[in-house]
């Protein structure tokens, strides 16, 4: 993250406090000094140091070398998962994959890891859950993970997320069916270094992938020699259509500067361009709180919305720059949906998931990224592209991919022990 200068800071809580008050301009400065000062400890990592160290993937582990007899009916599944936020993007989707596991017939039970020292609140995380549209409504129990307990002696099939819930995936001893529920190449999330290994290592460890799109599930198999099946990307529509069919003169930004993947400083460089040649255009913030940062352009800060509000947003672009550096994130597909050109960095990682006449790659150079953005609102055409774009979109949704995860679930756990032992 770019550090912006004493003085600027101070200039900005001077201004803060006089338009806003004390207490609005007291929070805004304690918040950016928690951002630049890193409440976490150094060399903390995601993963327990107990966790890490007891998997040893060198040596087949027992669900390889006596894997389990073919079930498909009624599998009881764990899920590890670290403890989701109300606009976490990819717990909700993890979330919505486990209730079509439950709607398949099969039982999840959903354990919270962490290496925080802060208790999770479980009755806050439901509290969350049940107050949010972006989360389905499980049947399954929520518990937080312990080592000293574990997971269920009787769970059939044990899903890792995120990188770090792998080991303890890993270590559970039994030989039930391992499962990787991967949304992104997350050993990309860190520098060369110590995480970076643990994370990548977690590809070697045998377990099934799962994975968000095609380049992702292959890249895995081709580095790692991970086995895995994919399923597509999809749109919400209970959340996101198409509603203004008027010109719109705005854009947007999806910006969350922590997340490094979404490079909110590269993106700054292209909206200040953009701002430099038309000042008129009126530029959105959507997916984080902007207001800590320093941003050299006037523009709307609509921090992390609840998912209920965000189609209203969008209604109002013409385009938006949404830039994923590892794996391509849900949103060009949602705002696609909602009548905005995504404008994305050209590669594989987002022309192998959804190619599409409508999605506007772009080399990640801020001045082509900037232009073609004025281009898209000035289109004479913006109107009726706009609606074509969302009608391409209208009949993706997520009940196709539930069924591809449903079905290579059911595939993994019908292969008998002679096809599962490597």
């Amino acid at each position: 993250m770019s550090k912006e200068p004493l003085v600027s800071l101070f200039s900005r809580a001077v201004t803060s406090l006089k338009s806003e008050g004390p207490r609005q301009a007291a929070s805004r400065v304690f918040n950016r000094l928690a951002i630049d000062l890193n409440t976490n400890k150094p060399g903390e990592s995601l993963v327990h140091p107990d966790d890490a160290v007891a998997v040893d993937w060198t040596v087949p582990a027992l669900f390889e070398t006596d894997p389990p007899q073919p079930v498909t009916e009624n599998v009881k599944t764990a899920w590890i998962i670290s403890p989701p936020g109300r606009t976490s993007g990819g717990h909700q989707n993890a979330f919505r994959f486990m209730d079509f596991l439950e709607k398949a017939g099969h039982s999840v039970t959903v354990y919270f890891y962490t290496t925080e020292s802060k208790p999770i609140d479980l009755a806050a995380i439901r509290l969350m859950l049940q107050t949010t549209s972006a989360y389905p409504d499980l049947r399954g129990e929520l518990r937080i993970y312990d080592q000293a307990v574990g997971l269920d002696a009787d769970t059939q099939a044990i899903f890792a997320t995120g990188w770090e819930t792998a080991y303890p995936a890993h270590r559970h001893p039994s030989n039930a069916r391992r499962f990787y529920f991967t949304q992104d190449f997350e050993p990309a999330f860190y520098a060369s270094g110590s995480d970076y290994v643990l994370a990548e290592n977690t590809y070697r460890f045998g377990f099934h992938g799962i994975s968000a799109g095609k380049w992702l599930s292959k890249k895995l198999t081709d580095d790692y020699g991970m086995p895995g099946d994919h399923y597509d990307y999809a749109v919400d529509k209970q959340h996101y259509s198409f509603t203004n069919t008027s010109r719109r003169g705005e854009v947007l930004f999806y910006a969350r500067p922590p997340t490094s993947r979404r490079a909110f400083e590269f993106g700054r460089l292209v909206l200040t361009e953009l701002h430099r040649l038309r000042p008129d255009i009126t530029i959105n913030m959507v997916g984080w709180d902007i207001s800590p940062y320093w941003v050299p352009f006037p523009y709307v800060n609509h921090t992390a919305l609840d998912i209920s509000q965000l189609n209203e947003v969008y209604n109002r672009c013409a385009a938006g720059l949404i830039l994923s550096l590892t794996n391509m994130s849900l949103l060009p597909m949602e705002v696609m949906s909602s009548g905005v050109v995504p404008v994305v960095n050209d590669g594989p990682n987002t022309r192998e998931i959804f190619e599409s006449p409508y999605m506007d790659y772009q080399p990640l150079s801020p001045g082509a990224m900037a232009r073609r953005m004025i281009e898209i609102v000035d289109d004479a055409r913006q109107v009726e592209h706009a609606r074509e774009m969302a009608e391409s979109v209208a009949r993706i949704d997520w009940a196709d991919p539930g069924v591809m995860f449903i079905e290579a679930f059911d595939r993994a756990m019908a292969e008998g022990p002679s096809t599962m032992a490597r």
